[in-house]
């Protein structure tokens, strides 16, 4: 009989850590996306002391370690505390989450956005767990495909704009402070007119008040995406993959560790930017990605069996054994998209895939063009048939 995934309509935290198969999930949100070397160190030494030394970076830029038993949970949350990994205050962590551009620089208007933010969140009302908030106004839009109910972009004018999530268009503002001060009527006014029912931005379709210039000839079009951050060399130091957005700490350690590392940016693409002057000469680290090539890059897979209760399927060794097949026709600049879910809840990717493989009772359903809760043209695959199908998919395209 197959069983329907518990969807819990809200994410792990540190202060309310989520249940799964290998332990509790224990997920850090970096203050305004960055990590000192020093509290990258201690991030490692905490999945390796109190959980099971994997370290997790999410399709929402939030880092998480998996493993940790409920009697440890006490003592890490001290040390993250300690470390300034998490705040001692645990109202903190319900406020929404802020997602920011990761080559934002001091003083500019993202990070004097995120910063003022901060300070004002607390005036905010109470949101759904899995409200966030993108700071992205940079050049050019970055974080377009991430996940965020309200967005603070560059207009295709050069100048600032709020825009709600699920918007074509955008809400002029003359100055960050503006930006702030609109972002929070909003919040306020998705409360006070029955946001809370629909649960995100994306899927609240009451028109927006007079006052958000909601008319057409108000708004404006946000500037266009730019690309996401490419491992390699970087003018802010050097960009590293995540295989499949987890590494073990002691991998990590020794890519903090590189002498010339200041700091590490995280990011919703499942890579890190070290901060550094010497990314350019910095020798690869075993176990991360380095080449923009990579199949993996163009890959989403969740935990999967046996670390998730939902699973069905290991997606995992499933992902490893594609990306041997796929090396020479899927890479992230060619192309095509390769999602790998465990259950139909899609996890790991909540947009559509080129090719999903969604787990079903120990088999996997095939979808084409859609999501992992979509409907599949092809079910009940072993492993072997699903990695033929996906590789006959991507050899017709």
């Amino acid at each position: 009989m197959t069983t329907s995934p518990r969807v819990r309509g809200w994410c792990p935290g540190a202060w309310r850590p989520m249940a799964s198969s290998d332990g509790l999930l224990v997920r850090v949100r970096p203050r305004l996306g960055r990590l000192t070397r020093a509290q990258g160190l201690a991030l490692c030494d905490a999945a390796e002391t109190f959980g099971s030394g994997l370290i997790e970076l999410t399709r929402r830029a939030n880092l998480q370690l998996r493993g940790v038993s409920e009697a440890g949970w006490p003592s890490l949350m001290a040390f993250l505390v300690e470390h300034g990994l998490v705040d001692s205050n645990a109202e903190v962590e319900r406020r929404p989450a802020l997602m920011l551009a990761p080559d934002w620089r001091d003083g500019d208007a993202t990070h004097r956005a995120a910063s003022l933010l901060v300070e004002r969140l607390e005036t905010w009302p109470t949101l759904p767990d899995k409200w966030g908030l993108a700071i992205d106004a940079g050049p050019e839009p970055v974080l377009t495909d991430a996940s965020a109910d309200l967005r603070l972009e560059r207009s295709s004018e050069g100048g600032l704009l709020v825009r709600v999530d699920g918007r074509d268009l955008g809400i002029p503002v003359d100055d960050v402070d503006d930006a702030v001060a609109l972002m929070t009527r909003l919040a306020w006014w998705f409360v006070d007119v029955g946001g809370l029912e629909a649960g995100r931005m994306r899927r609240f379709t009451a028109p927006l008040p007079d006052w958000a210039a909601a008319d057409a000839a108000a708004t404006t079009a946000p500037a266009a995406s730019g690309p996401h951050l490419v491992p390699g060399a970087h003018p802010r130091g050097r960009v590293v993959g995540l295989p499949f957005g987890r590494a073990p700490a002691s991998v990590l350690r020794s890519a903090f560790c590189a002498e010339d590392v200041t700091g590490v940016r995280v990011t919703p693409w499942r890579r890190l930017l070290l901060e550094g002057e010497g990314g350019a000469d910095a020798a690869p680290v075993e176990g991360l990605i380095d080449d923009a090539r990579d199949p993996r890059l163009a890959m989403d897979a969740c935990p999967g069996a046996p670390y998730c209760t939902q699973a069905s399927v290991a997606t995992l060794r499933l992902a490893d054994r594609l990306k041997g097949r796929l090396s020479e026709r899927l890479s992230e600049q060619g192309g095509g998209r390769v999602h790998i879910s465990g259950c139909a809840k899609g996890c790991a990717r909540g947009r559509s895939a080129e090719v999903c493989l969604t787990g079903r009772d120990g088999r996997y359903d095939l979808i084409l063009g859609g999501r992992a809760d979509d409907t599949p043209v092809a079910t009940d695959l072993s492993p072997a048939d699903a990695i033929e199908r996906i590789v006959a998919v991507l050899e017709s395209t």
